[in-house]
C-alpha cells in the first residue's frame, strides 16, 4: 500500500493527551491534495504517525455542533 499524503493545515486543538504523548486533537487536514476537512483523531508528538479517525466537511461538523448545543450535560 502506498504512503498516505496529508497535509495538517491548522491544528486548531488537543482534546487530551495519553501517557505516551500522542494527543487527540482537532485539525483542519488535507487528505491526497484535497479540499481541508475537520478531523479528530490520535497523532504521535510529531504528528508523523496517526490512528483511526473521523473526518467532517464544514456543513457536518456544523451540524455537530448544533446537536453538542442540544444536549443538557453540555449547558
Amino acid at each position: 500500500m502506498a504512503d498516505l499524503k496529508f497535509e495538517i493545515i491548522e491544528t486548531i486543538g488537543t482534546l487530551s493527551t495519553k501517557q505516551n504523548g500522542w494527543k487527540k486533537q482537532l485539525t483542519l487536514i488535507s487528505w491526497t491534495n484535497r479540499d481541508p476537512k475537520y478531523d479528530i483523531r490520535f497523532w504521535s508528538e510529531d504528528q508523523t504517525e496517526m490512528k483511526k479517525g473521523i473526518t467532517f466537511d464544514l456543513s457536518e461538523l456544523q451540524t455537530l455542533k448544533g446537536l453538542l448545543n442540544q444536549m443538557p450535560e453540555l449547558k
